[in-house]
Protein backbone atom coordinates (compact mmCIF):
# COMPACT_ATOMS: atom_id res chain seq x y z
CA UNK A 1 0.00 0.00 0.00
CA UNK A 2 1.21 3.63 -1.16
CA UNK A 3 2.43 5.77 1.91
CA UNK A 4 0.68 8.48 3.08
CA UNK A 5 3.54 11.03 1.90
CA UNK A 6 3.40 9.57 -1.90
CA UNK A 7 -0.63 9.66 -1.87
CA UNK A 8 -0.26 13.56 -0.85
CA UNK A 9 2.74 14.18 -2.98
CA UNK A 10 -0.21 13.59 -6.09
CA UNK A 11 -2.10 16.76 -4.85
CA UNK A 12 0.99 19.28 -3.60
CA UNK A 13 0.26 22.71 -4.89
CA UNK A 14 3.13 24.93 -6.42
CA UNK A 15 4.27 27.22 -3.58
CA UNK A 16 5.05 31.03 -4.69
CA UNK A 17 8.00 32.75 -3.06
CA UNK A 18 6.68 35.58 -1.01
CA UNK A 19 6.74 36.93 2.42
CA UNK A 20 4.49 37.85 4.72
CA UNK A 21 3.86 41.82 5.00
CA UNK A 22 3.74 41.17 9.01
CA UNK A 23 6.10 39.04 9.56
CA UNK A 24 8.98 39.74 12.18
CA UNK A 25 11.98 40.89 10.40
CA UNK A 26 14.39 39.33 12.54
CA UNK A 27 14.75 35.69 15.11
CA UNK A 28 15.26 37.84 17.71
CA UNK A 29 11.82 37.22 19.41
CA UNK A 30 11.17 33.59 18.19
CA UNK A 31 9.89 31.54 21.10
CA UNK A 32 10.75 34.36 23.69
CA UNK A 33 7.56 34.87 25.84
CA UNK A 34 6.97 38.80 26.29
CA UNK A 35 5.48 39.86 29.41
CA UNK A 36 1.78 41.19 29.52
CA UNK A 37 1.60 45.02 30.62
CA UNK A 38 -1.53 44.20 32.49
CA UNK A 39 -1.89 43.57 36.15
CA UNK A 40 -3.51 40.26 36.83
CA UNK A 41 -5.78 41.20 39.48
CA UNK A 42 -7.00 37.86 41.31
CA UNK A 43 -8.46 36.90 44.38
CA UNK A 44 -9.67 39.08 47.56
CA UNK A 45 -8.46 42.48 47.11
CA UNK A 46 -5.41 43.78 49.76
CA UNK A 47 -5.72 45.63 52.36
CA UNK A 48 -4.03 48.87 50.90
CA UNK A 49 -6.80 49.21 48.38
CA UNK A 50 -9.74 51.86 48.11
CA UNK A 51 -13.25 51.02 49.92
CA UNK A 52 -14.94 51.82 46.45
CA UNK A 53 -12.88 48.76 44.75
CA UNK A 54 -13.85 46.52 47.82
CA UNK A 55 -17.42 45.73 46.60
CA UNK A 56 -19.69 46.71 43.33
CA UNK A 57 -17.85 47.47 40.00
CA UNK A 58 -14.83 48.25 41.39
CA UNK A 59 -14.32 44.74 42.74
CA UNK A 60 -15.27 42.56 40.00
CA UNK A 61 -11.34 42.35 38.84
CA UNK A 62 -10.52 40.81 41.94
CA UNK A 63 -12.81 37.49 40.89
CA UNK A 64 -10.84 36.60 38.22
CA UNK A 65 -9.71 33.36 40.15
CA UNK A 66 -7.65 31.02 38.77
CA UNK A 67 -7.72 27.79 41.00
CA UNK A 68 -4.11 25.55 41.70
CA UNK A 69 -3.91 22.83 43.68
CA UNK A 70 -3.22 24.86 46.75
CA UNK A 71 -6.46 26.77 45.95
CA UNK A 72 -8.31 23.60 45.72
CA UNK A 73 -6.84 22.34 48.95
CA UNK A 74 -7.55 25.53 50.97
CA UNK A 75 -11.23 25.32 48.85
CA UNK A 76 -11.80 21.68 50.53
CA UNK A 77 -10.09 22.50 54.05
CA UNK A 78 -12.27 21.31 56.86
CA UNK A 79 -11.98 25.08 58.37
CA UNK A 80 -13.80 26.52 55.50
CA UNK A 81 -16.66 26.94 57.32
CA UNK A 82 -15.57 28.82 59.93
CA UNK A 83 -13.40 31.05 57.95
CA UNK A 84 -16.73 32.45 55.59
CA UNK A 85 -18.30 32.94 58.72
CA UNK A 86 -15.44 35.24 60.17
CA UNK A 87 -15.27 36.76 56.35
CA UNK A 88 -19.10 38.02 56.01
CA UNK A 89 -18.17 41.59 57.16
CA UNK A 90 -15.74 41.87 54.45
CA UNK A 91 -17.83 40.39 51.85
CA UNK A 92 -18.03 42.32 48.69
CA UNK A 93 -21.21 40.96 47.79
CA UNK A 94 -22.89 42.02 50.90
CA UNK A 95 -21.68 45.51 51.34
CA UNK A 96 -23.42 46.00 47.50
CA UNK A 97 -26.35 45.02 49.67
CA UNK A 98 -26.15 47.72 52.40
CA UNK A 99 -28.81 49.84 51.15
CA UNK A 100 -31.51 47.43 50.61
CA UNK A 101 -30.74 45.99 53.96
CA UNK A 102 -30.78 49.05 55.62
CA UNK A 103 -34.23 49.68 54.37
CA UNK A 104 -35.53 46.87 55.20
CA UNK A 105 -34.12 47.10 58.47
CA UNK A 106 -35.65 50.72 58.93
CA UNK A 107 -38.96 49.26 57.84
CA UNK A 108 -38.66 47.26 61.05
CA UNK A 109 -36.90 49.40 63.43
CA UNK A 110 -39.89 51.69 62.02
CA UNK A 111 -42.69 48.54 63.15
CA UNK A 112 -41.45 48.28 66.32
CA UNK A 113 -41.18 51.68 67.97
CA UNK A 114 -44.53 52.28 66.14
CA UNK A 115 -46.42 49.27 67.65
CA UNK A 116 -44.83 50.25 71.19
CA UNK A 117 -46.56 53.46 70.98
CA UNK A 118 -49.69 52.23 69.38
CA UNK A 119 -49.88 49.41 71.56
CA UNK A 120 -47.87 49.55 74.62
CA UNK A 121 -44.28 48.43 75.47
CA UNK A 122 -42.03 46.98 78.49
CA UNK A 123 -39.42 49.15 80.18
CA UNK A 124 -36.18 47.67 81.08
CA UNK A 125 -36.90 46.93 84.43
CA UNK A 126 -40.20 44.29 82.65
CA UNK A 127 -42.96 46.92 83.56
CA UNK A 128 -46.08 46.80 81.14
CA UNK A 129 -47.39 50.28 79.59
CA UNK A 130 -50.10 51.31 78.01
CA UNK A 131 -49.88 52.66 74.86
CA UNK A 132 -48.66 56.34 74.19
CA UNK A 133 -51.18 57.54 71.72
CA UNK A 134 -54.44 54.88 71.77
CA UNK A 135 -55.82 56.36 68.59
CA UNK A 136 -53.12 54.90 66.47
CA UNK A 137 -53.33 51.52 65.12
CA UNK A 138 -50.91 47.97 64.85
CA UNK A 139 -48.77 47.68 62.04
CA UNK A 140 -49.04 43.99 61.73
CA UNK A 141 -49.88 41.43 59.01
CA UNK A 142 -50.62 37.76 58.90
CA UNK A 143 -48.00 35.22 58.21
CA UNK A 144 -50.17 33.48 55.46
CA UNK A 145 -49.42 35.42 52.42
CA UNK A 146 -45.89 35.27 52.96
CA UNK A 147 -45.85 31.41 53.59
CA UNK A 148 -47.67 31.39 50.31
CA UNK A 149 -45.98 33.44 47.88
CA UNK A 150 -42.27 31.95 49.12
CA UNK A 151 -42.67 28.90 46.38
CA UNK A 152 -43.18 31.33 44.36
CA UNK A 153 -40.37 33.91 44.70
CA UNK A 154 -38.36 30.73 45.46
CA UNK A 155 -38.65 29.85 41.99
CA UNK A 156 -37.93 33.34 40.62
CA UNK A 157 -34.64 33.42 42.19
CA UNK A 158 -33.69 29.94 41.40
CA UNK A 159 -34.29 30.41 37.36
CA UNK A 160 -32.33 34.02 37.65
CA UNK A 161 -29.59 32.27 39.79
CA UNK A 162 -29.32 29.49 37.15
CA UNK A 163 -29.38 31.29 33.84
CA UNK A 164 -26.86 33.64 35.26
CA UNK A 165 -24.45 30.70 35.95
CA UNK A 166 -25.51 29.59 33.07
CA UNK A 167 -24.24 32.93 31.07
CA UNK A 168 -20.84 32.53 32.66
CA UNK A 169 -20.81 28.68 32.29
CA UNK A 170 -21.37 29.27 28.52
CA UNK A 171 -18.31 32.30 28.75
CA UNK A 172 -16.12 29.73 30.67
CA UNK A 173 -16.37 26.91 27.73
CA UNK A 174 -15.84 29.62 25.10
CA UNK A 175 -12.64 30.63 26.27
CA UNK A 176 -11.49 26.64 27.06
CA UNK A 177 -12.24 26.10 22.79
CA UNK A 178 -10.29 29.15 22.56
CA UNK A 179 -7.53 27.95 24.57
CA UNK A 180 -7.31 24.35 23.20
CA UNK A 181 -7.79 25.25 19.77
CA UNK A 182 -4.61 28.21 19.66
CA UNK A 183 -3.02 25.33 20.72
CA UNK A 184 -4.19 22.80 18.53
CA UNK A 185 -3.72 25.16 15.42
CA UNK A 186 0.02 26.37 16.65
CA UNK A 187 0.74 22.68 17.48
CA UNK A 188 -0.40 21.29 13.19
CA UNK A 189 1.51 24.49 11.91
CA UNK A 190 4.92 23.40 13.67
CA UNK A 191 4.39 19.81 12.93
CA UNK A 192 3.06 19.86 8.97
CA UNK A 193 5.24 23.00 7.97
CA UNK A 194 6.95 22.19 4.49
CA UNK A 195 6.35 20.31 1.87
CA UNK A 196 7.54 15.98 1.92
CA UNK A 197 11.32 15.87 0.89
CA UNK A 198 11.54 19.45 0.66
CA UNK A 199 14.26 21.38 2.22
CA UNK A 200 13.08 23.48 5.08
CA UNK A 201 14.90 26.77 5.76
CA UNK A 202 15.10 26.97 9.64
CA UNK A 203 15.39 31.01 9.66
CA UNK A 204 12.22 31.26 7.49
CA UNK A 205 10.60 28.29 9.29
CA UNK A 206 11.21 30.21 12.35
CA UNK A 207 10.13 33.33 11.08
CA UNK A 208 6.74 31.91 9.34
CA UNK A 209 6.05 29.84 12.53
CA UNK A 210 6.36 32.64 15.27
CA UNK A 211 4.52 34.88 12.91
CA UNK A 212 1.36 31.97 13.43
CA UNK A 213 1.90 32.59 17.03
CA UNK A 214 2.13 36.36 17.16
CA UNK A 215 -1.11 36.37 15.15
CA UNK A 216 -2.95 33.32 16.91
CA UNK A 217 -2.34 35.74 20.26
CA UNK A 218 -3.33 38.65 18.95
CA UNK A 219 -6.52 37.12 18.43
CA UNK A 220 -7.12 35.71 21.44
CA UNK A 221 -5.92 39.38 23.10
CA UNK A 222 -8.36 41.52 20.62
CA UNK A 223 -10.97 38.82 21.48
CA UNK A 224 -10.45 40.05 25.82
CA UNK A 225 -10.26 43.80 24.63
CA UNK A 226 -13.23 43.17 22.66
CA UNK A 227 -14.66 42.19 25.62
CA UNK A 228 -13.73 44.18 28.02
CA UNK A 229 -14.30 48.03 29.32
CA UNK A 230 -12.71 50.89 27.20
CA UNK A 231 -11.23 52.81 30.78
CA UNK A 232 -9.96 49.31 32.04
CA UNK A 233 -8.38 47.85 29.11
CA UNK A 234 -7.83 50.45 25.84
CA UNK A 235 -4.36 51.38 26.88
CA UNK A 236 -3.05 48.28 28.39
CA UNK A 237 -4.29 46.72 24.84
CA UNK A 238 -2.18 49.09 22.87
CA UNK A 239 0.71 48.78 24.46
CA UNK A 240 0.38 45.07 24.51
CA UNK A 241 0.31 44.93 20.56
CA UNK A 242 2.89 47.19 20.09
CA UNK A 243 5.15 45.49 21.88
CA UNK A 244 4.67 42.39 20.34
CA UNK A 245 3.88 43.03 16.76
CA UNK A 246 5.37 44.31 14.25
CA UNK A 247 4.02 48.15 13.43
CA UNK A 248 2.29 47.86 10.75
CA UNK A 249 0.03 44.98 11.84
CA UNK A 250 -0.60 46.53 15.34
CA UNK A 251 -1.35 49.83 13.69
CA UNK A 252 -3.82 48.02 10.96
CA UNK A 253 -5.40 45.93 14.46
CA UNK A 254 -5.82 48.87 16.08
CA UNK A 255 -7.46 50.84 13.45
CA UNK A 256 -10.13 48.18 13.07
CA UNK A 257 -13.27 48.98 13.69
CA UNK A 258 -13.60 44.77 14.58
CA UNK A 259 -10.27 43.91 16.36
CA UNK A 260 -11.17 40.46 16.39
CA UNK A 261 -12.06 40.09 12.69
CA UNK A 262 -8.90 42.08 11.82
CA UNK A 263 -6.75 39.47 14.40
CA UNK A 264 -8.57 36.90 12.55
CA UNK A 265 -7.74 37.95 9.35
CA UNK A 266 -4.67 38.02 9.80
CA UNK A 267 -4.26 34.67 11.62
CA UNK A 268 -5.88 33.70 7.60
CA UNK A 269 -3.25 35.35 6.13
CA UNK A 270 -0.42 33.67 8.07
CA UNK A 271 -2.03 30.61 7.39
CA UNK A 272 -2.41 30.33 3.81
CA UNK A 273 1.60 31.23 3.35
CA UNK A 274 2.70 28.34 5.28
CA UNK A 275 4.80 25.95 2.92
CA UNK A 276 2.34 22.83 3.24
CA UNK A 277 -0.24 20.91 1.48
CA UNK A 278 -3.84 22.46 1.06
CA UNK A 279 -5.89 19.53 2.69
CA UNK A 280 -3.66 20.44 5.66
CA UNK A 281 -4.32 24.13 5.36
CA UNK A 282 -7.75 22.97 5.60
CA UNK A 283 -7.44 21.37 8.78
CA UNK A 284 -5.69 23.98 10.52
CA UNK A 285 -8.66 26.63 9.28
CA UNK A 286 -11.42 24.99 11.13
CA UNK A 287 -10.05 26.18 14.09
CA UNK A 288 -10.77 29.61 13.01
CA UNK A 289 -14.35 28.55 12.42
CA UNK A 290 -14.07 27.72 16.16
CA UNK A 291 -12.74 30.67 16.69
CA UNK A 292 -15.36 32.65 14.52
CA UNK A 293 -17.86 30.81 16.92
CA UNK A 294 -16.92 31.64 20.27
CA UNK A 295 -16.26 35.36 19.58
CA UNK A 296 -20.17 35.46 18.11
CA UNK A 297 -21.20 33.83 20.69
CA UNK A 298 -19.27 36.05 23.60
CA UNK A 299 -20.96 39.15 22.05
CA UNK A 300 -24.17 37.49 22.04
CA UNK A 301 -23.80 37.12 25.99
CA UNK A 302 -22.73 40.67 25.87
CA UNK A 303 -25.59 42.42 24.14
CA UNK A 304 -28.16 40.61 25.60
CA UNK A 305 -29.14 40.00 29.35
CA UNK A 306 -31.41 37.56 31.23
CA UNK A 307 -35.03 39.63 29.73
CA UNK A 308 -35.27 42.52 31.78
CA UNK A 309 -38.93 42.13 32.20
CA UNK A 310 -37.68 39.34 34.27
CA UNK A 311 -35.15 40.62 36.11
CA UNK A 312 -37.49 43.34 37.14
CA UNK A 313 -40.01 41.78 37.91
CA UNK A 314 -37.95 39.29 40.12
CA UNK A 315 -36.61 42.36 41.79
CA UNK A 316 -39.84 44.25 42.43
CA UNK A 317 -41.34 40.96 44.20
CA UNK A 318 -37.84 40.51 46.36
CA UNK A 319 -38.24 44.01 47.80
CA UNK A 320 -41.62 44.57 48.17
CA UNK A 321 -41.76 40.99 50.19
CA UNK A 322 -38.62 41.44 52.28
CA UNK A 323 -39.89 45.64 52.67
CA UNK A 324 -43.40 43.90 53.82
CA UNK A 325 -41.76 41.70 55.77
CA UNK A 326 -41.92 43.19 59.20
CA UNK A 327 -44.94 43.42 59.38
CA UNK A 328 -45.39 39.94 59.76
CA UNK A 329 -43.02 39.09 61.95
CA UNK A 330 -43.89 41.18 65.07
CA UNK A 331 -45.99 38.46 66.27
CA UNK A 332 -43.95 36.09 65.77
CA UNK A 333 -41.20 37.79 67.95
CA UNK A 334 -43.43 38.20 70.48
CA UNK A 335 -41.01 36.18 72.99
CA UNK A 336 -38.28 38.44 72.43
CA UNK A 337 -38.55 42.10 74.58
CA UNK A 338 -41.04 44.45 72.56
CA UNK A 339 -40.58 42.43 69.99
CA UNK A 340 -37.16 43.84 69.02
CA UNK A 341 -35.49 40.40 67.74
CA UNK A 342 -37.45 41.02 64.15
CA UNK A 343 -34.86 43.97 63.54
CA UNK A 344 -32.09 41.88 63.55
CA UNK A 345 -33.78 38.77 61.90
CA UNK A 346 -35.36 41.07 59.27
CA UNK A 347 -31.72 42.35 58.60
CA UNK A 348 -30.22 38.49 57.97
CA UNK A 349 -33.00 37.80 56.27
CA UNK A 350 -32.59 40.40 53.84
CA UNK A 351 -28.99 40.04 53.42
CA UNK A 352 -29.02 36.24 52.15
CA UNK A 353 -32.18 37.01 49.86
CA UNK A 354 -30.73 39.87 48.12
CA UNK A 355 -27.57 38.31 48.51
CA UNK A 356 -28.53 35.74 46.20
CA UNK A 357 -30.17 38.41 43.63
CA UNK A 358 -26.84 40.16 43.81
CA UNK A 359 -24.94 37.23 42.97
CA UNK A 360 -27.06 36.58 39.68
CA UNK A 361 -26.27 39.91 38.43
CA UNK A 362 -22.61 39.35 39.67
CA UNK A 363 -22.75 36.75 37.27
CA UNK A 364 -24.97 37.88 34.36
CA UNK A 365 -21.99 39.70 32.69
CA UNK A 366 -19.21 37.09 33.26
CA UNK A 367 -16.17 38.53 31.02
CA UNK A 368 -15.49 41.38 33.63
CA UNK A 369 -14.98 38.48 36.43
CA UNK A 370 -13.41 35.72 34.43
CA UNK A 371 -9.53 35.64 33.81
CA UNK A 372 -9.35 36.59 30.33
CA UNK A 373 -5.79 38.38 30.98
CA UNK A 374 -4.42 35.23 31.84
CA UNK A 375 -6.15 33.18 29.54
CA UNK A 376 -4.36 35.68 26.88
CA UNK A 377 -0.61 35.65 28.58
CA UNK A 378 -0.86 31.80 28.99
CA UNK A 379 -2.24 31.22 25.07
CA UNK A 380 0.65 33.38 23.88
CA UNK A 381 3.43 31.52 26.13
CA UNK A 382 2.23 28.24 25.00
CA UNK A 383 1.78 28.92 21.47
CA UNK A 384 5.43 30.82 21.68
CA UNK A 385 6.86 27.07 23.31
CA UNK A 386 4.94 25.23 20.40
CA UNK A 387 6.28 26.89 17.18
CA UNK A 388 9.67 26.16 18.84
CA UNK A 389 10.06 22.97 18.66
CA UNK A 390 11.03 21.17 15.41
CA UNK A 391 8.77 19.43 12.83
CA UNK A 392 8.41 17.35 10.03
CA UNK A 393 12.34 16.82 8.66
CA UNK A 394 14.06 19.00 10.99
CA UNK A 395 14.13 15.61 13.24
CA UNK A 396 17.76 15.50 13.13
CA UNK A 397 18.72 18.78 12.68
CA UNK A 398 19.54 21.39 15.55
CA UNK A 399 18.33 25.26 15.08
Amino acid sequence: MPSFSRIAALFLLAQSPSTNAFAPSSLTNVAKVIPSNTALEMGPPKADVALAETYGEGSRKYRRTVYTHAEWVKHRSSDRFFGNLSTMVNSGVYKSLAKEVLATTAVATFVVLWNAIAGGYNDLQGVQHAAIVDALPMLMLPLTPFTLLSPSLGLLLVFRTNSSYGRWDEARKFWGLNINHTRDLNRMATAWYGHDGQYIDPEKRARDLQNVSLCTWAFVRSMKRHLSPPAEDEQAYQDEIRARLPPAQAEALSNAAHRPNRALYDLSVAIDKLPMHFMRKNEINKNLSIFEDTLGGSERLLSSPVPLFYTRHTARFLSTWLLLLPLALYEPFKGSWNHVAEIPATALISVFLFGIDELSTQLEEPFTILPMQGFCDKIGMWCDEIVSWRGQGLDDRQF
